[in-house]
């Protein structure tokens, strides 16, 4: 305990020294759910400055899990200070990222970049800031394409963090003079990857919808960011079975599966549904916790922008959630459910969708607050989910 408030007054000095530049956030205007916003609000991609106050806040208090998850962020190797980054023009990523040429580096790079954004505004130590900056200039100086069969899933990936960092920094920071060279690689190395989606839905088509909607916000996109929420929309519902889909699932969107048969195949075999079913459960619940996270990390931006899809969503991630954190908690898997086997490994993915449904609006979740609770502080699954018990463990904002 004496090490936690160690740290929690460590922050707090640092932070009394050298203080933050003042940021005015700018209330995004009503919109449709889902419509992008007619002037967007900055920070604005999974996290907002009134949510980033609250977490500042938390930890200078000494507070939990604030604490201890800012400790477990503090403590990782993405933020260290003595990162150097890896650039390169081409990244080259086959299946299971196999072979790896820039992958890993690409990745962690971008995570890092985020992490130091969330030290910088939490410490007011420039130091942070700046090794985002220097993180984002080398990249955004360097790449130029994604290539192999998993270079849309690469790029997604990397594409989901990078507007997180970039948000941050620009909006709290501002000394970046090369941001206009970052935006320029957004919208012509990742965007017109990402916004195209992927037909084979699942976590790939979420995952991609995740990143345009976040570059569409840096880049004051309203057109991309338009197109991909109807895109996600789409694959959503083809992602999460509820009863009111019908007797299946939905068929997914730009795809080949459109008779029964074939999206039986199409979901691993499973020809039985109940509420909260994902297409990828029977495969494994590591990659289903991927397109749990995006359904999410979506959903909360869509609200920082003033077009909530939480109240839209709110039956497919709740059940979702619920079904896969039942088992999670050792509830035994029924037959009727991919055989009664199934492979665990949901991951550090809950936070976002519990706080929001549980915490905002008040919708009692048993199984998925047990392992939420259980699972703090979750860190990062080393791909596009970090520090998520951090910024969004019960925070109100």
């Amino acid at each position: 305990m004496r090490v936690l408030l160690a740290a929690a007054a460590a922050v707090a000095a640092v932070v009394a020294t050298l203080g933050a530049p003042e940021a005015v956030p700018v209330a995004p205007e009503a919109a449709p759910a889902g419509a992008a916003p007619a002037t967007f609000a900055h920070p604005g991609v999974l996290v907002s400055r009134p949510q980033l106050d609250f977490v500042k806040a938390r930890i200078q208090a000494g507070q939990q899990p604030w604490l201890s998850a800012y400790n477990q962020m503090m403590g990782s190797r993405y933020a260290s200070l003595s990162r150097v980054p890896a650039p390169r023009a081409t990244v080259e990523c086959g299946p299971t990222s196999n072979p790896n040429y820039g992958c890993t580096d690409e990745r962690e790079d971008a995570i890092a970049a985020y992490t130091d954004a969330l030290a910088w505004f939490i410490t007011g130590d420039s130091a942070y800031a700046q090794k985002a900056v220097d993180l984002m200039d080398a990249w955004s100086a360097t790449i130029q394409r994604h290539t192999n069969s998993n270079a849309p899933l690469q790029t997604g990936w990397a594409g989901s963090v990078w507007p997180r960092a970039a948000e941050i920094i620009r909006y709290t920071y501002g000394d970046w003079p090369d941001q206009a060279r970052f935006a320029t690689m957004l919208r012509n190395v990742y965007l017109p990857v990402v916004i195209a989606g992927d037909s084979r839905t699942g976590n790939w088509d979420l995952t991609l919808a995740e990143a345009s909607i976040g570059i569409a916000v840096f880049l004051e996109d309203r057109a991309s960011y338009d197109r991909a929420i109807a895109r996600f929309r789409a694959a959503a519902a083809a992602f999460v079975y509820v009863t009111a889909d019908g007797v299946r699932p939905k068929y997914p969107p730009a795809s080949s599966v459109d008779t029964p048969a074939e999206l039986v195949g199409f979901w691993h075999n499973q020809s039985t549904w109940t509420d909260g079913h994902a297409q990828e459960t029977c495969r494994d619940f590591t990659h289903t916790g991927y397109g749990i996270s995006a359904i999410s990390h979506i959903a909360e931006t869509t609200r920082i922008q003033g077009g909530d899809l939480y109240p839209e969503l709110q039956d497919r991630l709740r059940h979702s959630l619920g079904f896969h954190t039942k088992f999670e908690n050792g509830t035994a898997v029924p037959s009727s459910v991919c055989g009664g086997s199934v492979t665990l490994g949901l991951g550090p993915v809950t936070e976002v969708g519990f706080n929001a449904l549980h915490n905002r609006m008040g919708i009692a979740m048993a199984n998925t607050q047990q392992y939420t609770e259980s699972h703090r502080p979750q860190g990062s699954n080393n791909l596009f989910v970090a520090w998520e018990t951090l910024t969004h463990a019960n925070n109100p904002a």
